[in-house]
């Protein structure tokens, strides 16, 4: 079958592309039929809620991912953002512009040090580095509340977390989809943009073709750190408390949601709405397995499993492409 364009249907192709969102899709059907209170309008909202701190997370891991990379201090940035914002509170500054400005300033000068550290020390993989900073980060967060947490948000600082719009959808998730809608602008439409898949696609050929790929690294990085303080915005909005022990599984789900929604862990292939898809899968299925009555322990091991059927799938389609690749270079 033809497309509109004249060009043959590439049906393997479509069915990577959509296989996320099936697979989303089937899992909810899956839930929907084992629990009455999966499709409630009450567990939709709160799903909503649950997802929008990990897609947060995983819009700015996304962006690293596409560069090659990998951050495994972004639960760490996370709960490091809460709690500058907490500390301010502790220390009687209740001003909400301040607060959030003080919050964002925090992630996102992290984000910025994970790619100054990459770069200047010309370290083999950001594997290294950001497992360095994971602790770093995470210590930093402990020490500044003295290991306990601050509660007593303004209501203001609070809303984007607890707010409703819209027949009650959560503000938290409006400002995820504004948010997605901005970085597939910013992906698509933009040199950076276009650039950040050219470093992933080949770094080598990237610095060839004259791009600063040191630059480059370093502001994706950088936003990844502004991300989680997004996600650090909303989660103390949650909870309205600042924990230091914050985010301990952020960094696995928000990879599991990038891999899952088709980012190539090789780099410089992957889309903002897959992640957003691969959020909500992760996010689903972790409120379904309570719903069940499954044990925090199990869902580590399905979310586990998920992850690596993931990478394995990812690992297969990039195979496919390469020899494909190979028969056309011999014809």
């Amino acid at each position: 079958m033809k497309n509109a364009n004249g060009k043959n249907i590439d049906y393997k192709e479509v069915l990577s592309k959509l296989g996320p969102l099936l697979a989303l899709v089937l899992v909810s059907i899956a839930l929907s039929l084992g629990t009455e209170q999966f499709m409630t309008v009450g567990n939709i909202t709160n799903i909503m809620r649950q997802a929008s701190i990990n897609s947060l997370i995983a819009a700015g891991m996304m962006m690293v991912i596409l560069t090659g990379g990998i951050d495994l201090s972004v639960g760490s940035i996370t709960a490091f953002a809460a709690c500058v914002m907490g500390v301010m509170i502790k220390n009687g500054i209740m001003n909400p512009v301040l607060l959030i400005v003080s919050g964002f300033g925090a992630g996102t000068f992290v984000g910025y040090i994970n790619g100054i550290l990459l770069t200047k020390l010309r370290l083999p993989h950001p594997f290294i580095s950001t497992i360095g900073t994971r602790n770093i980060f995470r210590g930093l967060a402990l020490l500044i509340t003295a290991a306990s947490p601050i509660s007593g948000f303004p209501k203001a600082v609070q809303y984007p977390g607890t707010g409703d719009i819209f027949l009650g959808i959560p503000v938290s998730f409006l400002i995820v989809i504004v948010m997605y809608i901005g970085i597939h602008i910013f992906l698509n439409n933009t040199a950076l943009g276009r650039h950040i898949y050219a470093v992933g696609g080949n770094k080598e050929a990237a610095r060839l073709s004259g791009l600063n790929v040191n630059k480059i690294l370093i502001i994706v990085y950088a936003i990844c750190g502004f991300m989680c303080a997004f996600a650090a915005l909303v989660m103390v909005g949650r909870l309205n408390t600042a924990f230091p022990l914050a985010g301990s599984t952020a960094d696995m789900d928000a990879i599991a949601s990038c891999i899952i929604g088709g980012v190539s862990f090789l780099g410089g292939k992957g889309t903002i709405w897959g992640t957003l898809i691969g959020s909500l899968l992760i996010t689903v299925l972790r409120n379904g397995l309570n719903l069940i009555g499954a044990s925090a322990d199990m869902q580590l091991v399905v979310i586990g499993l998920v992850i690596i059927v993931a990478v394995y799938v990812d690992v297969l389609r990039a195979s496919a492409e390469a020899k494909s690749k190979r028969l056309a270079a011999k014809k």
